[in-house]
C-alpha cells in the first residue's frame, strides 16, 4: 500500500476503529480490567492515531480550495487544533492501557486513575479540555471545506451528529463512529496529495 493510498484508507479506517471500540466497550459492563479492556482501547488508539493522516488530509483540500491567506490560515489552526486533540486522546488510550495492563480488579484500576487525575496539568490536558479540541478541529475543517463548496453541506451535520451522541453516553459511541465513518469515508479519494486539488470548488462530494 502506498502512502496516498494508506492515507486515503485512513478516512474509512480510522472511524471503523473508533466504532470497533465502542462495540468492544458495550460487551465489558465492568470495564475492565481484562481482554475487552485492552482490545477496546487498542481499538480507540489505533483509530485516534488514524485521524491524524485525516486531518492533515482535510487541511490539505481546504488550502487547496481555499481563497486567500486568512482562509488558508483557518485550514491551518483546525489541523493544529485537530492534532493537538489526537494527541491527547493518544495520551489518554495509552494510559488506559497501561492502567488495565497493572490492574487485577476495578477498585485497583480506580486507585492508579486518582493518582493520575491528580498529577498537575493531567486532566485538563488529556482528559477534559485536550480531547476537546480532536472534535473542534475536525469540525472547523469539514465545516470549512462545505463553506468553499468542496464537500457537501450534511457532512459537517454528520460530524456534529456523531459528536453529540458519543458526548450523550459512551454506550452511543459505536453509532458515533458510524456517523463519522458516513461524513469521511468518500473524502479519502478526494484529498490533495499535490497542491492542485482534485475536487473543484462547486463539487458536493
Amino acid at each position: 500500500m502506498t502512502n496516498t493510498t494508506w492515507r486515503q484508507a485512513a478516512f474509512a479506517t480510522g472511524p471503523l476503529c473508533m466504532t470497533a471500540y465502542g462495540l468492544i466497550r458495550l460487551t465489558d459492563p465492568g470495564h475492565g480490567p481484562g481482554p475487552a479492556w485492552s482490545l477496546g482501547h487498542l481499538a480507540l488508539l489505533s483509530g485516534v492515531l488514524l485521524f491524524a493522516p485525516v486531518m492533515l488530509g482535510l487541511r490539505r483540500t481546504a488550502v487547496a480550495a481555499a481563497r486567500g491567506r486568512g482562509s488558508r490560515a483557518f485550514a491551518g489552526a483546525g489541523a493544529t487544533l485537530g492534532l493537538l486533540g489526537v494527541a491527547a486522546v493518544t495520551a489518554q488510550a495509552s494510559i488506559d492501557l497501561l492502567v488495565g495492563y497493572a490492574s487485577v480488579d476495578r477498585e485497583t484500576m480506580n486507585e492508579l486513575f486518582d493518582r493520575i487525575h491528580d498529577l498537575p496539568g493531567v486532566t485538563p490536558a488529556v482528559y477534559t479540555i485536550g480531547p476537546l479540541l480532536f472534535y473542534v478541529g475536525l469540525l472547523l475543517l469539514v465545516g470549512q471545506l462545505a463553506a468553499l463548496r468542496a464537500i457537501a453541506f450534511w457532512r459537517p451535520l454528520a460530524i456534529v451528529a456523531g459528536v453529540a451522541v458519543s458526548a450523550i453516553s459512551l454506550d452511543l459511541m459505536p453509532v458515533g463512529g458510524l456517523l463519522f465513518l458516513l461524513a469521511l469515508a468518500p473524502l479519502g479519494g478526494n484529498t490533495a496529495t499535490r497542491p492542485v486539488l482534485s475536487v473543484k470548488a462547486g463539487s458536493t462530494a
